[in-house]
């Protein structure tokens, strides 16, 4: 027989939970809200009504608005890096920038309002000025890792000027202003986005050579069908 006392499964705090569930669907309800009444900040009424709690149970658990807006944008940059992770990163040029731009015209649309509201009211917050980095650091992160066989061929400092570059051409504002101001439809506005990273991206890479190459190759079957691959 075994001397060893068993040992009881660790005791479930349930207040614990609830309190934490009552977190989270506050920090949901003020999401909600954010992206209705962009860019206005909900008031903490608002806020308590859309959760179904009352105004006391808001500040139980964030001692100002302020608070809860940077737990909201916490969640929303997880989500973010949850539901848009890169795709098609081995792929060649053309794929790669179909995968970044699909992805990257998703987030924009999903996330306009949020980040319209973040920007204009970070006023002098510390918090809320460095969600506003980290978004904008991690968009940079993704572009040079889907873009790198083409950003190899560039100096350091080329490199950097490239990325800045697409960074301002895909960010959410210009986003917004193809689809609000210009009308352009959610598949417009991405091909917009195709087509000028395609002509702003070096040629230079070994994938884009071996493209230039099978493309021109292809034109010249055209040109010529009868002639033998041998010739």
């Amino acid at each position: 027989m075994s001397d060893q006392v068993p040992t009881r499964p660790a005791k479930i705090d349930g207040r614990r939970l609830r309190s934490e569930r009552t977190k989270q669907l506050i920090i949901e309800a003020y999401l909600e809200l954010a992206h209705e009444l962009s860019p206005r900040v909900p008031t903490a009424a608002e806020i308590a009504g859309r959760a179904g709690y009352s105004v006391r149970s808001v500040f139980e658990r964030f001692p100002d608005i302020r608070a809860l807006q940077v737990a909201a944008v916490d969640y929303a940059l997880a989500q973010v890096a949850a539901l848009a992770p890169p795709r098609g990163v081995e792929g060649d040029r053309r794929s790669r920038i179909e995968s970044q731009t699909l992805t990257r015209a998703q987030t924009c649309e999903r996330w306009l309002p949020l980040w319209r509201s973040l920007i204009v009211n970070q006023g002098d917050s510390i918090e809320l000025k460095d969600r506003v980095k980290k978004s904008r650091d991690w968009t940079m992160q993704r572009l040079e890792l889907m873009y790198q066989p083409e950003l190899a061929t560039l100096s350091a400092l080329e490199r950097r000027q490239m990325l800045v570059a697409l960074e301002a051409i895909t960010d959410v504002e210009s986003w917004a202003r193809m689809r609000e101001f210009f009308g352009l439809s959610f598949d417009e506005a991405r091909l917009a986005w195709t087509q000028v990273i395609d002509r702003l991206l070096p040629r230079g890479s070994i994938h884009a050579a071996s493209e230039d190459a099978a493309a021109g190759e292809g034109a010249a079957s055209l040109k010529h069908p009868c002639r033998s691959p041998t010739e």
